[in-house]
């Protein structure tokens, strides 16, 4: 556990001192701001409605956020040559992945919070149910989580940054179009494809305010499945 906090404190100072974690925080804030006002000030729409919105708009956000975070963690390692360094530790491969992913989901984290106190400005002028609030919330850091970890998986695969990027977003793509192949095939695999889609059928739930464990399983799983992807890929590589 040691080793862990060890890596994520060091990729959170490497945040810090860059400007690519201050402009991605900021660029997110700025568009999820910009949406919060056009739904809340601009639309007439019941509060529940402005808050369904939000989070529909705040979960592509996070989603490119994620992506966008995660594309250096284990790419810039190799692109500078300081990854020789944490491979020839005595540290696991598990733990540079599990560090890793906890410092680029730390930021994630950092940005949904910091959105708080726009659902918060609905009290202002209407009502809405905290449980939706927290439920929305709750839905936000789970699709934040599952992408975190596809972006460190993509940035596993290569020394390019570029790349990674690249490969993070086709691979979230065709997750998040795997609902339109369900709209277009017949039962029962128009069932499967469309429980497997990222967004689409899973993330309405808390979008709406309805907890689901389906959803929460559905995302934990899509975590679990590509940390261990991409520790599989560091181990493969370590001994090329």
């Amino acid at each position: 556990m040691t080793n862990i906090l060890l890596i994520a404190g060091r990729e959170m100072r490497a945040y810090a001192r860059s400007p690519l974690g201050a402009v991605i925080v900021a660029g997110a804030l700025l568009i999820n701001g910009i949406v919060f006002y056009y739904y809340g000030l601009s639309q007439k729409l019941l509060s529940a409605e402005v808050l369904s919105e939000f989070f529909w708009a705040a979960s592509g956000v996070t989603m490119i956020s994620s992506i966008a975070l995660s594309m250096r963690l284990i790419a810039e390692e190799r692109q500078t040559h300081t990854f020789t360094l944490l491979n020839t530790a005595p540290i696991h491969d598990w733990e540079i992945v599990l560090g890793k992913y906890l410092s680029a989901f730390g930021m994630v984290a950092i940005i949904i919070v910091l959105t708080l106190y726009m659902p918060a400005l609905i009290f202002v002028n209407g009502k809405v149910s905290l449980g939706h609030i927290a439920v929305g919330y709750s839905g936000l850091l789970l699709i934040g989580s599952a992408t975190t970890a596809i972006g460190l998986f993509a940035s596993s695969l290569t020394r390019s940054q570029v790349v990674a990027v690249i490969v993070g977003a086709a691979i979230l793509a065709a997750l998040i179009l795997l609902w339109m192949l369900a709209s277009a095939i017949e039962p029962p695999l128009n069932a499967f494809f469309a429980g497997l889609a990222f967004h689409h059928q899973n993330f309405m739930p808390f979008q709406k305010g309805v907890l689901e464990l389906r959803g929460v399983a559905y995302y934990l799983a899509m975590t679990y499945f590509f940390l261990i992807s991409a520790t599989k890929v560091l181990e493969a590589r370590r001994w090329r």
